[in-house]
């Protein structure tokens, strides 16, 4: 039984010794191919990591080599651009050198020169001496002969010369002006007959009435209705005066206002074309009338804006330039006229080298203030500035409205061009009419506005007041009075009369020699 014990024992031992030799030969095969393969593997990342290393230093001599070009390249031009300033520097060095030599030299000049002055000074001052002596002397003698103080001679002297200084400086003023004229106004002179052929001008004549043609006389009495009913339903609803006279096929339609006339005209000719009628429909057809008018002002302001090419005008303002083709001024209709400075305006800017748009929006709106919707208390040049002011016009537009007819000052360029432009479309020929009470009475005033001076016999007014002849007498004024006399009435009358156009005048001085053959 202890025997079996220990064989089992020795047998069981041997087995652990021979399982831990196993084990012990296995762990020595493993560690010997574990450090195989770690050899193959450090061998390989050696053999990458010169690889890579390689590499790199290929990429970081390539980037040194590019580096080492760009930084060539960039001390090249640099001291490329030393070289050059040094240069110019050098360049100035001497320019300065130059100019210091120079400024050296008339430094001496001016020396010499201004010792010779003083030199000169003592000289000039002691003839300067010896004249005052010699002049005091001779004014000793001529008041002894003369039996005058001095302070009376000077007196009669200077009086003497009064007239003759005057006369003189009123012929060397004119001879100025003149020459003023033909040099600095050729170019002004050029624009403004440029300006004013190539814009096409038309004639329109307004009247304070409207002639609305019928087809017969049977529709005067509709017209007039029962007892006058309907003519005068009609009149209070448009604030116009209907005449129905013996006229033959034709109804004359009265006020001063032409947009009331248009509208009485249009509802007239629906009332006709609709055949009923009676107070309600005339007052209904009125309102309806109404509404189309102010459609119809709008269009016609648009329009004109577009065509003009005036942009981002405001709507009231619109609505104003349209209802300027129901207004005249002295007989012209006044878009017309607004139209025409507007073009003007615009050509004279561009030859003046000027903003044409701008100068093409204030011709338009420089008449506004004539179409107010309610009586004005001011002038209209200053009315339209404060509308356009009020409609955020820039300031350069307001000016030229506001100044066009020198009610303010003028501040911009742009004010005097649409001035001038203002005078060249109404004082054109055939453009406005002038009532003829007003035509005589300037005739007139002109007249005696020249009869008013010293010498002056006889006034004639010729070319519709354009010139202005005076006969003066030939024993009481000479010829170098006659061109003063001339010189004074014009300025008089440029500061005193308001006249389209300019007015030239002549004054004639003759001698007459008569006898009788018996």
């Amino acid at each position: 039984m202890n025997l079996d014990l220990m064989t089992i024992l020795i047998i069981v031992a041997a087995a652990i010794i021979g399982i831990g030799l196993g084990i012990l030969v296995t762990n020595m095969m493993l560690k010997k191919g574990i450090e195989k393969k770690a050899d193959s593997l450090l061998k390989d990342a050696e053999k990458q990591a010169t690889i890579l290393k390689e590499k790199r230093m290929l990429e970081a001599k390539e980037r040194f080599l590019q580096l080492k070009a760009e930084h060539e390249s960039f001390t090249v031009e640099k001291t490329k651009q030393l070289t050059a300033t040094e240069n110019r520097l050098r360049q100035k060095e001497q320019s300065l050198n130059q100019k210091l030599e120079q400024t050296q030299r008339k430094e001496k000049e001016l020396d010499t020169a201004k010792n010779n002055y003083t030199e000169q000074l003592k000289n000039v001052e002691r003839k300067d001496a010896e004249l005052s002596k010699m002049h005091a002397r001779q004014i000793a003698q001529l008041e002894t002969i003369s039996e005058l103080s001095a302070e009376d001679a000077k007196s009669q002297l200077i009086e003497s010369l009064k007239g003759d200084a005057r006369n003189e400086g009123a012929i060397a003023a004119k001879e100025i002006l003149e020459e003023a004229k033909l040099t600095a106004n050729k170019d002004a002179k050029k624009i403004v007959l440029q300006s004013i052929q190539r814009v096409a001008v038309e004639t329109a004549v307004e009247n304070a009435v409207t002639v609305f043609n019928i087809e017969n006389d049977e529709m005067k009495g509709r017209i007039i209705g029962r007892e006058g009913r309907n003519i005068r339903a009609l009149e209070a609803s448009t604030g116009v005066e209907v005449i129905v006279d013996d006229t033959p096929e034709a109804i004359v339609i009265s006020c001063f206002d032409p947009v009331r006339r248009e509208l009485a005209r249009m509802a007239l000719a629906q009332l006709i074309q609709d055949g009923r009628i009676h107070p309600a429909r005339i007052e209904e057809v009125v309102e309806k009338c109404r509404k189309q008018l102010e459609d119809e002002i709008a269009e016609v302001g648009k329009r004109t804006c577009i065509d003009l090419g005036i942009n981002n005008l405001h709507p009231d303002l619109i609505r104003i330039v349209g209802k300027m083709k129901y207004r005249s001024s002295y007989g012209q209709n006044l878009l017309q006229h607004s139209r025409e400075v507007a073009n003007l305006a615009a050509t004279m800017a561009s030859e003046l080298g000027l903003n044409p748009k701008l100068a093409k929006r204030a011709g338009l709106l420089h008449d506004i203030g004539k179409v107010p919707d309610e009586a004005p208390e001011l002038p209209h040049a200053l009315l339209g500035m404060k509308l356009a002011e009020k409609y955020k016009e820039r300031p350069d537009v307001c000016n030229a409205i506001g100044a066009h007819h020198d009610e303010i000052e003028m501040t911009d360029l742009l004010s005097p061009i649409i001035q001038v432009c203002d005078a060249i479309s109404g004082a054109r020929p055939g453009a406005r009419r002038e009532i003829v009470e007003q035509y005589t009475k300037r005739l007139r005033d002109l007249e005696q506005l020249a009869l008013s001076y010293k010498g002056v016999e006889k006034t004639y007014a010729i070319q519709a007041g354009r010139e202005l002849r005076v006969i003066v007498g030939s024993e009481k004024i000479t010829d170098k009075e006659a061109e003063v006399l001339s010189f004074e009435i014009a300025q008089k009358i440029q500061n005193e009369m308001t006249y389209p156009g300019q007015v030239r005048v002549t004054v004639i001085r003759e001698t007459r020699a008569v006898n009788i053959a018996k």
